[in-house]
């Protein structure tokens, strides 16, 4: 398990996300990217735990979802089924298993606050943190993408499903965009990536 984390996780982060998977009885399978989510938890019709995380993640938000994905696991087993799955109990869940790796040894100094801030009240997803999403991107791989936010008012854009459209204005925290074909109007986070195709 290890020589496989070691190409995902930062170094120090390796043995004890390997020993909670160990723990808790994980299967852990590493994925093709998905665009609609970094990674899922399922309990199999065996009983089983399986955990699945995206294979194109940078190393930070690989541990960040890791650990996001064995909460829901250790909340459901604490507090039961019933539960929402990303209530109270599992943010206090995902807040103690993260304590641990929020440090210099694991974390660069300039995510850091970042991190420390977002896990005061973690959201479903790091994505819709925008101060988070964006500061993790800054370790992805070059990319052609943009964000909402930094392209102008009027562009025309795509998405990962090869719609388009036209960027409108703010509203409160989204941004109201027609998609070209049906003129629908879908509100967009800030820190969606999207192909600009023109200004």
């Amino acid at each position: 398990m290890k020589d496989i984390l070691v190409k995902y996780l930062p170094v120090n982060a390796v043995e004890p996300v390997s020993e909670l998977i160990k723990m808790n009885g994980v299967h852990l399978k590493i994925v093709n990217e998905r665009v609609t989510r970094h990674g899922d938890y399922r309990r199999m019709p065996d009983g089983s735990q399986q955990i699945t995380i995206n294979a194109n993640l940078n190393k930070y938000r690989f541990l960040i979802t890791s650990i996001h994905e064995i909460a829901h696991l250790i909340a459901f087993e604490k507090y039961g089924k019933g539960i929402k799955p990303h209530g109270s109990e599992w943010k206090h869940c995902f807040r103690s298993l993260m304590l641990p790796f929020i440090r210099p040894e694991i974390f660069p100094n300039t995510l850091l606050p970042v991190i420390a801030n977002h896990f005061r009240n973690p959201k479903a997803s790091s994505d819709t943190d925008a101060g988070l999403s964006i500061a993790l991107k800054s370790f992805d791989p070059e990319n052609d993408k943009s964000y909402i936010f930094e392209i102008p008012v009027g562009s025309l854009f795509k998405i990962h499903n090869g719609k388009t459209f036209k960027k409108g204005p703010r509203k409160i925290k989204r941004y109201e965009c027609l998609e070209m074909d049906t003129g629908r109007i879908y509100l967009f986070q800030p820190n969606a990536e999207v192909h600009l195709i023109k200004v």
